[in-house]
């Protein structure tokens, strides 16, 4: 089950992370509903396993997951903010809401990091990020994901924003004009 959307209420929470922590948004505004479907889509709701998402924010992808057939149950999001975890725990009931750090992803999820998922999105603004970092996240989350199973990686940028690790490849599964800015969602799979 999820709660009613307050758009108003998202955008002033997304305001006010974004005056106090803009390194850990990245964005002038909250993903739009066609971003969060063009990601959704990327996602095999009949590949079983675990769902990850890391940086769920206002919570935009985490409802086109659920509206993709994703089980509640089968949902974990990481958020680093706590305003917005709150929020996405009190919207999404029986979605596995963690307030941690996605760039520690084996502390942060601790015991919860039993089986391959069979999908992992990520809102983190990468871009945002050394590269160094940005190469080390990729490559643990890489190393959680079930044979063939995608990661799915947002940004504004024209180019993916860290290269593919070792053994996968990168492809633009689709450019969203009607989000501000415009984005690019970049599936890296296992070769």
């Amino acid at each position: 089950m999820t709660a009613p959307t307050d758009t108003f209420t998202d955008n002033l929470r997304f305001l006010r992370a974004l005056i106090a922590r803009p390194k850990n948004i990245g964005a002038v505004a909250p993903s739009s509903r066609a971003l969060a479907r063009a990601i959704a889509r990327q996602i095999d709701p009949d590949r079983p396993g675990p769902v990850l998402e890391l940086g769920p924010g206002t919570g935009v992808i985490t409802a086109a997951i659920l509206e993709r057939g994703i089980a509640p149950e089968r949902l974990t999001v990481i958020e680093y903010d706590p305003d917005f975890a709150a929020a996405i725990a009190a919207r999404f009931h029986n979605v596995h809401v963690i307030q941690g750090d996605a760039f520690d992803l084996k502390r942060t999820l601790g015991a919860r990091l039993t089986e391959p998922f069979a999908a992992i999105v990520s809102g983190i603004p990468l871009l945002n990020f050394p590269m160094a970092r940005r190469l080390a996240y990729m490559e643990t989350l890489a190393s959680q994901l079930a044979p063939g199973a995608p990661l799915i990686q947002f940004s504004y940028g024209m180019r993916a924003p860290v290269v593919p690790p070792p053994g996968h490849s990168v492809h633009c599964a689709a450019r969203v004009w009607a989000n501000l800015p415009p984005a690019q969602v970049w599936m890296y799979r296992k070769i």
